[in-house]
């Protein structure tokens, strides 16, 4: 029998009691749940510049997530930019099951507070339909990698994609699972 993720251990012991109860679902399967997250890191013009950026980008993305990243191509050409449809512009990882909640547990308990002046993240980066997006500036917060050997310091995206059907449950569920949101700014007056 395999052994869970902490996360998805904490997700499968505490969380869908109080999701359940919170929102007075009849069955479990109406508890939202992460189905999957994807990391993205755009490159643009640097990637065109130097085909070595793509490659340390490449590698970076690997160690972070223990994944094999996917090179993401440019849609349209571009001439201001020398750009030519299918140029590749960036890469990405999508993560399900173990490697999910491995990569969501090392984020929320050691990367994101690793971030300096990090306030918490902002519950305006759902999308209506329960999914949460949000940008980290530097990939130097994750301790995979070795601030000496970074080239150029990139931000990424990062999407948790959920099946919660509004964003209240979404943001419910985030919440329950640690991510640190911030707080609502009061009134100021």
């Amino acid at each position: 029998m395999r052994t869970k993720p902490r996360l998805e251990q904490v997700y499968c012991d505490e969380l869908i009691p109080k999701l359940r109860k919170h929102f007075e679902y009849e069955n479990v399967n109406q508890v939202p749940r992460i189905t999957k997250v994807v990391v993205n890191m755009g490159l643009g013009k640097e990637a065109i510049d130097n085909a070595n950026n793509l490659k340390n980008a490449s590698e970076q993305m690997t160690s972070i997530t223990g994944q094999a990243t996917v090179t993401s191509k440019a849609r349209k050409s571009v001439a201001g930019f020398r750009l030519r449809e299918g140029m590749p512009i960036g890469v990405f990882v999508t993560l399900r099951n173990d490697r999910m909640w491995e990569f969501l547990d090392r984020l929320i308990t050691f990367s994101l507070p690793q971030v300096r002046d990090f306030r918490g993240l902002s519950p305006k980066g759902f999308d209506g339909r329960g999914s949460f997006n949000f940008g980290v500036e530097e990939q130097a917060i994750f301790p995979e990698i070795n601030v000496d050997q970074i080239d150029k310091f990139r931000g990424m995206n990062i999407t948790i994609v959920t099946t919660a059907p509004t964003d209240e449950e979404g943001l419910e569920l985030l919440t329950l699972l640690g991510m640190p949101f911030r707080k609502a700014e009061s009134s100021r007056g």
